[in-house]
């Protein structure tokens, strides 16, 4: 888990943990608001568009998967407790 790399389960994807910054409110609810990448850019999410428990069939993984509004991109990020991933593509 520290290089942010495991086992594919789709060629060119991986998945990427990932430093997040969110706001916890009273009721135990979480919402992300941004992104910091290995290399320190930060990418805000402007929107949450869905959450739901959901599994990553493209890296593997389960977790509360966020769809987020990021730039012009919709992104999934997952919060698979106690960390935050995406799917990355590589090649």
């Amino acid at each position: 888990m520290q290089d942010g790399t495991q086992n594919n389960t789709e060629p060119n994807r991986r998945k990427h943990y990932v430093e997040v910054v969110a706001r916890y409110d009273t009721e135990g609810g979480i919402t992300p608001l941004s992104i910091t990448w290995d290399d320190g850019r930060v990418f805000e999410i402007t929107r949450i568009l869905d959450v739901r428990r959901a599994a990553s069939l493209r890296v593997g993984g389960r977790g509360i998967r966020y769809l987020c509004k990021i730039g012009e991109r919709d992104s999934h990020l997952y919060f698979e407790d106690p960390a935050w991933f995406v799917e990355e593509k590589w090649s």
